[in-house]
C-alpha cells in the first residue's frame, strides 16, 4: 500500500511540475477568502485517486477537492497540493500528502516535495524515512533553543486574536518561529528534526494526517492543545519532540478558549 501511495504521489508531482512552468496559463478559482484551487489541484487529485482505486477498488477516499467517496475500513486521505498559494506565486514550498487510515488508525503516510525531490514515508510501527534515511525528531530539550513552525490564519479569522497572543508568547520563548505555508511539510520537518515543534489552529484532515504519522514514527508526540488525540477531527494541533511538545502545550495553555478545547 505504501508503494502504491508513492506511485500516486509521484504521478501527481509530474502534473504539478509541468504546470509550474507556466503558472500564468492556469485557471484559478476562489473557494473562499484566500483559499484557491486550480485545475492542477483537481488533475493531481484525480490522478492520485485513479492510482489508488486501480490497486484497491474497495477503499474509501477523503480528498480536499472531491470530498468523500465510498465506505470502507480503509480510507485514503489526500491533499493533492498542500501549499497552493505558494505554488501560484512560484514560491518553491508545497507538496503532495497522502495518508491511509485503517479502522480509524493512521497506517501509511507519504509526503512528497517535488521541488527538492524529498520523499517522506512512514508505516505504522515501522518508522519514518526521508529518501530511505531513517528519521528521528530533534533532541533539543529547551523551548528557548527550539525552532517552531506554525501557520497563520488566512481564511478563518475567528481566532486571530487568540493566535496572535500565542504567537507573541512563542516568539519570546523560542529561538524562532517559521511559517513556510505548508502544514504537511511543516510536520514532515518536525519528523526530520528540522523543526523542533509545530502548532496551528483549524487545519483539515488532509493537511495533517500523513504528517502526524511521520512525527509519531520518528519518535515525536502529536496532540490537540490539551495533549489529547482529538487533533485529526478538531484540526487544532501541536507536535514536537517529547520535551518540546510538553513546553509547547504549557505556552499555549493560557490562551485556550472553550472553542479550542471542545
Amino acid at each position: 500500500m505504501l508503494t502504491t501511495a508513492v506511485k500516486a504521489a509521484r504521478r501527481a508531482a509530474g502534473i504539478i511540475t509541468r504546470a509550474s512552468l507556466d503558472i500564468d496559463a492556469l485557471t484559478v478559482q476562489h473557494k473562499q477568502h484566500n483559499d484557491f484551487v486550480t485545475e492542477v489541484d483537481r488533475a493531481a487529485e484525480a490522478s492520485i485517486i485513479e492510482v489508488l482505486l486501480d490497486a484497491y477498488p474497495g477503499h474509501a477516499i477523503l480528498a480536499e477537492e472531491s470530498g468523500k467517496q465510498g465506505d470502507s475500513e480503509y480510507q485514503w486521505i489526500i491533499d493533492p497540493l498542500d501549499g497552493t498559494t505558494n505554488f501560484l506565486h512560484t514560491f518553491p514550498h508545497y507538496c503532495i500528502s497522502i495518508a491511509l487510515v485503517h479502522k480509524g488508525q493512521l497506517d501509511q503516510a507519504v509526503i512528497y516535495d517535488p521541488n527538492r525531490n524529498d520523499l517522506f514515508v512512514a508505516s505504522r510501527g515501522k518508522g519514518a524515512y526521508l529518501n530511505d534515511r531513517r528519521l528521528r525528531v530533534s533532541k533539543r530539550l529547551k523551548l528557548a533553543e527550539a525552532l517552531i513552525g506554525t501557520g497563520f490564519p488566512y481564511r478563518d479569522f475567528r481566532y486571530l486574536d487568540t493566535y496572535m497572543a500565542m504567537l507573541r508568547d512563542m516568539l519570546q520563548k523560542t529561538s524562532g518561529v517559521r511559517r513556510p505555508g505548508s502544514a504537511a511539510l511543516d510536520l514532515a520537518y518536525v519528523a526530520a528534526g528540522y523543526l523542533d515543534g509545530f502548532w496551528e489552529i483549524g487545519l483539515s484532515k488532509w493537511d495533517i494526517a500523513a504528517g502526524c504519522l511521520l512525527v509519531k514514527e520518528a519518535g515525536g508526540l502529536v496532540g490537540d492543545f490539551q495533549g489529547d488525540d482529538k487533533y485529526i477531527d478538531s484540526g487544532n494541533i501541536a507536535a514536537g519532540n517529547p520535551k518540546i511538545f510538553a513546553q509547547l502545550l504549557q505556552t499555549l495553555a493560557p490562551h485556550l478558549t472553550p472553542e479550542l478545547t471542545a
